[in-house]
């Protein structure tokens, strides 16, 4: 008999949750929950979206087990919350680790609530954190540790030896130098390379790319050099 769950949310990282927790694991979805004042809908994806407060008086924590399934909405300060929340009410909180990853779980340590999509590389003796969401296709270096209630988007590297802290947010194709200390609610943007620590609520951002129209004349010789045009 498959475990039941419950998931918070009604967005379309609720949608994504639905998907892979109901393809790719031991869970069946039994309904959705949000806070009372948002509910607009009685179902979503085809399950009954039910009020958050008193959920447990309903559906009992020793029976059912809880995933939130937010965004990083107010970098990720939303999704914490209701979190503790969750856990304050007794609910497990369960992860989602997809099987194609390439991960020594014996050596990976996971805290609650992660949500870990297909096409990661997370090394010996790395520490995930409550809470963490990583989405497709990076690596974490061994020694690693990533705080709670982080978001790391696409093929993002976060090299060996690393200390991230809560809250933090990594963009697609950032990357970070091994033995970097990130302190927490830091936003590290699209493409940003990190080779220094990094304080509390600090932001590095990757310069923006140049766009030359084709009539430039530095671009045509440079066509000319790499594409062999006349």
């Amino acid at each position: 008999m498959k475990k039941k769950l419950i998931i918070f949310g009604s967005s379309e990282i609720s949608e994504i949750a639905n998907f892979y927790f109901s393809n790719f694991s031991s869970y069946e979805i039994s309904c959705f929950v949000i806070d009372e004042e948002f509910i607009k809908e009685n179902y979503f994806c085809e399950k009954p979206i039910l009020p958050f407060k008193n959920i447990e008086k309903k559906f009992l924590p020793s029976e059912y087990d809880f995933h939130v399934a937010l965004s990083y909405k107010k970098l990720n300060r939303l999704k914490e919350t209701k979190f503790l929340e969750v856990k304050k009410k007794g609910y497990k909180c369960a992860n989602f680790i997809s099987p194609s990853n390439h991960i020594n779980l014996n050596n990976v340590s996971f805290g609650e609530n992660c949500f870990i999509l297909e096409n990661q590389s997370i090394q010996n003796n790395a520490k995930i954190g409550n809470n963490v969401m990583i989405w497709s296709s990076n690596h974490i270096g061994h020694q690693t540790t990533i705080g709670d209630h982080s978001y790391i988007s696409s093929h993002v590297v976060i090299s060996g030896h690393c200390q991230i802290g809560e809250r933090c947010f990594f963009g697609v194709n950032s990357s970070v130098a091994d033995f970097s200390v990130i302190g927490n609610d830091c936003f590290i943007g699209m493409g940003a390379n990190v080779n220094k620590d990094m304080k509390d609520n600090s932001t590095a951002l990757n310069r923006s790319t140049n766009y030359f129209d084709d009539d430039n004349p530095v671009i045509k010789k440079i066509k000319k050099k790499y594409f062999d045009l006349s």
